[in-house]
């Protein structure tokens, strides 16, 4: 057998053996049973971790042809061709796959979210190194570039907080101690403030409650609780 196919035998078990190491550790990985953010995280370092194998492989393949290593030297001694390489990177290409990286660590979206970009609303099907994939309600597919979801303002209907907001307001004679009066109604877990102040003062009082609490039996419980402390202070007879 030549010199030369040789170093393309060689060069196809170097990619094949790449190829397999690269499945298995994508294997492995897919195996985990995840939560939505993990699983994201998940997907995406999958995705980071297959390319960059399958990259390297080829990559070192290619360079036991002496032909090809030759040039490759060439190309990296040649700083113009450097500087051209450099300006690539920058290019949409490589943002966006800087992009899925950051989406995949601070999530401000995660598989199966329902999120609305640019108007359109869509459930989170696939987020890979440069694209995302959005299922629409009428089964169409939006496909976004991760460059536009880390810029653009997103709308996520699935990620909310564990809490609402119960919010009543009272009024109470402005000409009386008001200072005493939101003293009086302060306690941990709310937030009590002016709102408003004509002949009468408007006083907003807030507080945090479970999300799967009545909203307004958590609004008539604060009323009660508010009524209670006025009178206690006096301000109510």
């Amino acid at each position: 057998m030549s010199d030369f196919w040789q170093r393309v035998l060689t060069m196809a078990i170097v990619v094949v053996v790449v190829a397999a190491i690269a499945k298995v550790v994508d294997w492995k990985i897919a195996r985990h049973d995840l939560d939505p953010a993990n699983a994201t995280r998940y997907r995406v370092l999958r995705r980071t971790i297959f390319t960059t194998i399958v990259f390297v492989g080829i990559m070192s393949a290619l360079l036991t042809i002496p032909q090809v290593r030759a040039l490759a030297g060439g190309v990296l001694a040649s700083s113009a061709v450097i500087g051209l390489v450099i300006g690539f990177a920058s290019q949409r290409t490589i943002g966006n796959v800087v992009a899925g990286i950051l989406i995949a660590i601070t999530q401000p979206l995660r598989l199966g979210d329902r999120v609305t970009v640019e108007g359109t609303e869509g459930i989170v099907e696939e987020i890979g190194l440069t694209y995302t994939w959005l299922r629409t309600p009428d089964n169409d597919r939006l496909v976004v570039p991760n460059e536009k979801l880390a810029s653009e303002t997103i709308r996520n209907s699935t990620i909310r907080s564990d809490e609402k907001i119960a919010e009543i307001t009272i009024q109470v004679p402005a000409s009386g101690d008001l200072r005493g009066v939101l003293n009086s109604l302060s306690t941990d877990g709310e937030d009590v403030f002016v709102g408003d102040m004509s002949d009468k003062a408007t006083i907003v009082i807030r507080k945090r409650v479970p999300r799967d609490q009545d909203l307004e039996r958590a609004e008539s419980e604060l009323r009660l609780a508010v009524s209670e402390r006025l009178r206690e202070a006096e301000v109510l007879s």
